[in-house]
């Protein structure tokens, strides 16, 4: 049998391929290990700060090295997956996380810490892509919003059990072994990878787009890095408007060059689909609204309710264990058939919205509250995300199914930051109004606090921002997903265009 022969058996299965919740169960680990360490790192910043002598600027670049090469490299990856092999992709992707991670846990300083973490970036960007992809590829139409939801709740997994796990490695061991339990689980992966996952790739072989990949990994990089530093340096600062300048020509430059080359890595046509435009809004926000919450939420639990890292991690559980409930007992994929992807996008946009506005008035000094506003949130991602990913790679041809898992995945990575990014200047702008003290944090205010009565007035003042940024997060994501529903609603029953 040729190469292209058992590609094209691999691509289209006639009912799915014999072996495809196995290879799914696969797929989640490889995925769960790249997104553990999305979130995993936030928990030991004391300890990096202690034994490795990092400065904030050190942490920063630490924790956002992985993410912004990672979202850099998501278009490349994706569009090497689909020429070259998904499989060859997703192993190379395991081993290049694997090597990170090794070098990660035992890295000496700061500098090698954040080499390191960029290594991962790498390998993360091919799992993240090469995921997905096999999913499309593997599951037929009738099964397919079922294994999305499944593949989907590894996602909430990885941002619940991040603190959770980096809280109990450090309460029992050193800071380098919240990477080295990395290290096992890509082994397991890449021996089942090997084993179990069918290679496809895109059967007319078109010729890399050297170019469009320079210009769209030097663009998204650009552009994150500019969400990244403008908290930090100010949204006015020139560090943030040149990295933002940047992006935004170079990126423009990627667009001109894929409409005018015959073998684009990203076929701009996609962008003509109301479908798509929808799904993409939609996956944007879902993004902004889960990472941003999540990024304040933990640090309100840690420095104003006082729990340890690892009681932390265990009370922003329940959101995680409400979508893989909801996922694994196919509940989204129901309500998806029997409703429809606009209305079933617009229930769970408003419920995530809901859920955020139930934690800003209910959970600023109460954990209950914030335990009921989690419970919601996690429902509504479990409708939302597998809908809107399906909408996505539904909307892009089966052979460009590593580009559509690319998009999705820079779709993930840009609400992610943007949602942090936009929560957290909200969040420092309320604080800043309510204390004017010189301290740019929430730590540094508390050390210099005099009394035990200014202490009180800081962390009050941080509970009303987290309240402010929280509802501004639920406004925007109610608007903005009854805006991608609408979309999709008009797209409804027409032709999809490419």
């Amino acid at each position: 049998m040729t190469a292209a022969t058992t590609a094209e058996t691999a691509q289209a299965p006639p009912q799915g391929h014999p072996q495809r919740w196995l290879i799914l169960a696969v797929i989640m680990l490889a995925q769960l290990t790249v997104l553990l360490d999305n979130t995993v790192l936030n928990v030991a910043i004391p300890s990096l700060t202690d034994e490795l002598g990092a400065s904030t600027a050190d942490i920063q670049w630490m924790i956002n090295a992985y993410s912004l090469v990672q979202s850099g490299l998501l278009l490349t990856a994706g569009s090497a997956a689909d020429r070259y092999g998904r499989r060859k992709m997703l192993a190379a992707g395991l081993v290049l996380f694997g090597a990170g991670s090794l070098c990660a846990a035992f890295a000496q300083s700061s500098t090698q810490l954040i080499a390191a973490r960029a290594g991962m970036g790498i390998g993360g960007a091919l799992l993240m892509t090469t995921t997905l992809a096999v999913v499309v590829q593997i599951f037929d139409d009738t099964e397919r919003v079922k294994a999305i939801g499944i593949w989907s709740t590894t996602s909430s997994l990885g941002f619940a059990a991040g603190p959770l796990l980096g809280g109990f490695m450090l309460d029992h061991f050193w800071w380098g072994s919240i990477f080295l339990i990395n290290i096992p689980v890509a082994l397991i992966g890449l021996a089942a990878v090997v084993k179990l996952v069918p290679e496809s790739k895109n059967p007319q072989g078109d010729r890399p787009d050297l170019l469009g990949a320079l210009l769209s990994t030097i663009g998204m990089a650009s552009v994150v890095y500019a969400i990244i530093s403008g908290p930090e340096h100010g949204w006015t600062s020139a560090q943030m408007l040149v990295a933002a300048a940047v992006g935004v020509l170079v990126l423009g430059a990627f667009v001109l060059w894929e409409l005018h080359i015959p073998y684009p890595m990203l076929d701009m046509h996609f962008f003509r689909n109301q479908r798509f435009i929808g799904a993409v809004a939609g996956a944007i926000l879902v993004a902004f609204g889960l990472s941003g919450s999540l990024f304040l939420l933990t640090q309100h639990l840690q420095f104003v309710l006082g729990y340890e890292p690892l009681e932390a991690g265990l009370r922003l559980a329940p959101l995680a264990v409400t979508v893989v409930a909801l996922n694994l007992t196919a509940v989204g994929a129901k309500l998806h058939a029997k409703l429809g992807t606009p209305v079933t996008i617009a229930a769970g946009m408003s419920m995530l919205a809901g859920g955020l506005a139930v934690i800003a008035l209910l959970g600023g000094d109460d954990y209950n509250g914030m335990l009921a506003g989690l419970v919601i949130m996690g429902a509504g991602i479990a409708l939302a995300m597998p809908a809107m990913a399906n909408a996505i790679m539904s909307a892009i041809p089966p052979e460009k199914a590593g580009v559509g898992a690319g998009i999705n995945g820079t779709l993930a990575e840009f609400g992610n930051g943007l949602g942090v990014a936009v929560l957290g200047a909200v969040l420092n702008a309320r604080f800043a109004a309510l204390i004017p003290v010189a301290a740019a944090s929430l730590p540094a205010a508390l050390a210099s606090a005099e009394s035990a009565g200014e202490r009180t007035r800081i962390m009050d003042a941080f509970s009303s921002g987290l309240e402010t940024s929280q509802l501004v997060g639920a406004v925007a994501v109610l608007l903005g997903g009854l805006l991608a529903a609408e979309l999709l609603r008009r797209a409804v029953g027409a032709p999809p265009r490419h």
